[in-house]
């Protein structure tokens, strides 16, 4: 066994003896990132320059960080791609591609011939772009002049990412970009368009109006969300104290009012059963009156506070 081994590799030494050769082959393709909008369809091409004669084995295989999946193999499709996919000579046309079907695709292509096994492979980027959704808004319907203020748009439905645009009323609002400009100067917010954001540090009733945001991607039409109204008044400092002198002095009067029945013997204590539940009852009845009284009172402080 072993003078046969050594005889093998003395006939491998002087070339004598050979096994049969893979080389690489070149494998074209007309893009490698390949852009379609979702519900379209997409070719991914992949090119040989192989004779007709000879035999091929073609495959197509999708690679994703879970792995690597066969999309073409023994000359038929699986997964996803059955029955929506066909054969374009080496490439593929995908109809009515979803968002499922991004990622990187790979073409590998064999061909024996008299020289031995030759290989070759083509990397291919399927991008479906997605129009965007209706976004979400959120805009306060009230808020105090000098306050922060921030409203926010979003979507997420969007290939590639939105951008967004504010409106109030009906007009788009300009982004503030640089110093210096008496335009920019007279801007009291900060809009994002990246994320959505319309942020006013200090709010003043000149931003009171209605608004609404714009989601756009450059894919199919832009979507915007309904008009919401803000209403930006300012704080009722007079208001407020009148409010905070009529409750105290309410209160007051209320206590001096229970003092005054109490002094009275209104609250007394009696010998028979039936004058205790009549102090009872009498008792009750003041202690509500107070509480309704305090009750409107702080009413009364609310609303002013909302003026």
């Amino acid at each position: 066994m072993a003078s046969r081994s050594r005889r093998l590799l003395l006939l491998l030494c002087l070339g004598l003896l050979s096994y049969p050769d893979v080389s690489g082959i070149s494998i074209e393709t007309d893009n490698k990132n390949v852009k379609a909008e979702e519900f379209k369809e997409a070719i991914l091409s992949c090119k040989h320059k192989f004779s007709k004669g000879m035999s091929l084995r073609i495959e197509w295989k999708k690679i994703q960080s879970q792995g690597v999946s066969f999309v073409y193999y023994n000359s038929e499709f699986t997964g996803d791609l059955r029955g929506r996919a066909e054969m374009l000579n080496t490439g593929i046309r995908i109809r009515n591609v979803t968002r499922r079907d991004s990622g990187t695709y790979r073409c590998e292509i064999s061909a024996k011939s008299e020289e031995g096994q030759r290989l070759g492979e083509a990397t291919i980027t399927l991008t479906v772009l997605v129009a965007p959704t209706t976004p979400v808004c959120e805009v306060p319907s009230s808020a105090m002049t000098g306050t922060v203020v921030q409203m926010s748009c979003k979507e997420t439905e969007g290939s590639p990412p939105s951008e967004y645009q504010w409106y109030k009323n009906g007009v788009a609002l300009l982004e503030k970009t640089g110093t210096g400009s008496t335009r920019a100067a007279n801007i009291t917010y900060t809009m994002n368009k990246k994320s959505g954001t319309l942020l006013f540090n200090t709010v003043t009733k000149n931003d009171t109006g209605e608004y609404f945001c714009e989601a756009s991607n450059g894919i199919g039409l832009s979507q915007k969300c309904s008009v919401k109204r803000m209403q930006v008044d300012d704080l009722n400092v007079s208001g407020i104290i009148v409010a905070v002198v009529i409750v105290a002095l309410v209160m007051v009067l209320c206590g001096l009012g229970v003092f005054y029945a109490q002094k009275k013997g209104y609250f007394g204590k009696e010998s028979s059963s039936q004058k205790k539940t009549n102090y009872q009852s009498t008792s009750e009845k003041a202690s509500l009156l107070c509480s309704l009284v305090c009750f409107k009172s702080f009413r009364y402080l609310q609303s002013s506070l909302d003026l």
